[in-house]
């Protein structure tokens, strides 16, 4: 049963993921430059790297809640990804939109897979 502490500190764990996110965000894409989002590119394949390794530290329920959902779930941003996507594709960089989505979730299972065997081993 979730507590209601539990409750009280979703929202703050997970504004403290969305604001991490932007900050990566526009970090990453000052310094690239482009029309590639390589700022959520960085943000997702971290996020699915850092998921994993909670998975593979076996948390208990509430923490995993807190720490997977509240944290890591407003940290990614799987909209974002799509629209930024099919901004590309709008804009007739078809090879960039393909790239987006091939290399997203081809990096994407590496990280989680990479953060699992991390976690299961702390």
């Amino acid at each position: 049963m979730t507590t209601v502490a539990v409750w009280a500190t979703v929202p703050l764990i997970g504004g403290l993921g969305a604001v991490l996110r932007f900050l990566v965000d526009r970090t990453v894409s000052k310094r690239s430059g482009g029309a590639f989002p390589y700022g959520t590119l960085v943000v997702n394949i971290s996020g699915a790297l850092l998921l994993g390794i909670l998975a593979g530290m076996a948390l208990s329920p509430h923490m995993a809640l807190l720490a997977g959902t509240a944290f890591v779930g407003s940290y990614t941003t799987f909209s974002t990804w799509m629209l930024e996507t099919h901004r590309l594709s709008e804009e007739r960089q078809f090879w960039p939109a393909v790239a987006n989505i091939g290399v997203s979730v081809a990096l994407g299972l590496a990280a989680a897979a990479c953060g699992l065997w991390l976690g299961m081993r702390l």
